[in-house]
């Protein structure tokens, strides 16, 4: 299927044509022609399959074809975090570049007084985080009363960060007579519950399952102790060479600690979590994009939106101890067809949260234990029975032939 038949208007097609775009995604196949029928949609789709556009090109194409003069935005889109807010407006506006769809971004962490400037020029689409956008709403900055689309993107994870009051606040000055579409990777009861009291008869898509992972990303597990994690980690960033690496830590103090050490022997690279500035944050995730760093460390609210093309490499140097989470994470690479790698380091504490991950994928990840930090007991401690040999992973590092060092070499943990 090409996106020519999917009843997009001709500017659109143009603006995906320019951009490479040529097959949709099978989320995209699904969800845009019924959302082009103005049915509601509960769509459940796996991080890095095109969520984006789906939604986002019927709603840029509904608001080109509608010139009627609004109080405030028609379409809103509302998304738990700055960094997927920011990706939402800078997709829209590739997408939306040869219509006359104006769209903002509006969200927490900075000036307020900007955003309400821009919504004075009253642009139809308005991306949002929920917090910011009750702010603007108890400041009369904005009025929701001619709005006709909304999209809650992320919807899973807004309800994780505790925004379901926030969210029900929004729904009680937004009209009733509106298209509501709702986005999540996953679809636990908390989701359904919202689903079913704010979309009308919605058509169900799932295309992906929630427990998979994409195909195209080759999985290793790398048996360490958590002392010896900071050098296993600054280890394989040398072996990579300049490869863009996206780590994930468990905590905010775990991510700032990682890049001191990181730094303490020549390796440049930024933490991205939620105790960063706005511009810190954005300012790290600019490194990173344009190269100026090869490393970002994030934990896992402030990674969710980072879109980063062609990310080659993602760390976990601490397992989640949620086996959704690690779908996620690992998401960030081999988006849109892509190959990509994730590895994962595991102490021995950890083993139980493995078993945890292979039973929501349905897959066995391949132990890598040859490299020169491997932990014997870590090994041993819950050890699967797929454990392989050195060169058995796909673009893993070789382990270099000569004896293994005393500690006081290592990088302190």
């Amino acid at each position: 299927m090409q996106f020519s038949t999917l009843n997009l208007s001709k500017p659109i097609l143009k603006v995906l044509e320019e951009t490479g775009y040529q097959t949709p995604t099978p989320i995209q196949e699904r969800a845009i022609p019924v959302i082009l029928q103005k049915r509601d949609v509960l769509a459940c789709a796996q991080t890095g399959t095109g969520k984006t556009a789906s939604f986002s090109l019927p709603l840029i194409q509904f608001l080109s074809e509608d010139t009627a003069r609004a109080a405030g935005p028609r379409a809103l889109i509302l998304a738990p975090t700055r960094e997927l807010a920011i990706q939402i407006g800078d997709n829209i506006s590739v997408y939306a570049r040869l219509t006359p769809v104006k769209h903002t971004v509006v969200f927490g962490g900075v000036s307020i007084n900007n955003q309400i400037m821009a919504l004075r020029s009253r642009p139809a689409i308005l991306v949002a985080t929920p917090g910011r956008l009750l702010d603007l709403l108890n400041q009369r900055a904005v009025s929701l009363q001619d709005l006709r689309y909304l999209v809650l993107d992320e919807a899973d994870r807004m309800l994780d960060m505790g925004f379901i009051k926030d969210i029900r606040k929004i729904m009680a000055v937004i009209p009733a007579n509106r298209q509501t579409l709702l986005f999540s990777a996953t679809m636990p009861k908390n989701i359904e519950d919202l689903a079913g009291s704010i979309l009308k008869n919605p058509e169900r898509i799932a295309v992906t399952p929630v427990s998979s992972t994409v195909e195209k990303i080759t999985q290793a597990i790398y048996p360490v102790s958590k002392p010896d994690k900071i050098s296993l980690l600054s280890h394989l960033i040398k072996e990579e060479q300049g490869a863009n690496i996206l780590v994930f830590s468990r905590t905010k103090h775990g991510a700032d600690k990682i890049v001191r050490k990181l730094k303490q022997v020549g390796i440049a690279a930024e933490a991205i979590h939620g105790n960063k500035s706005q511009q810190a944050r954005q300012k790290a995730l600019t490194f990173f994009k344009t190269g100026k760093i090869n490393v970002l460390v994030a934990t896992d609210i402030a990674a969710r939106g980072i879109d980063v093309d062609n990310l080659q490499l993602v760390i976990n140097y601490d397992l989640p101890n949620e086996p959704e989470t690690y779908v996620h994470r690992i998401g960030r690479t081999g988006r849109a067809g892509a190959s990509g790698r994730a590895w994962s380091f595991c102490d021995a504490e950890e083993w139980e949260y493995l078993g945890q991950i292979q039973k929501l994928t349905g897959q066995t990840i391949p132990t890598f234990a040859d490299h020169p930090f491997a932990s014997t007991e870590a090994a041993q401690i819950g050890r699967p029975s797929n454990q392989i040999q050195q060169g058995s992973v796909p673009n893993a590092p070789k382990r270099k032939k000569k004896k293994r060092k005393a500690k006081t070499a290592h990088v302190a943990a």
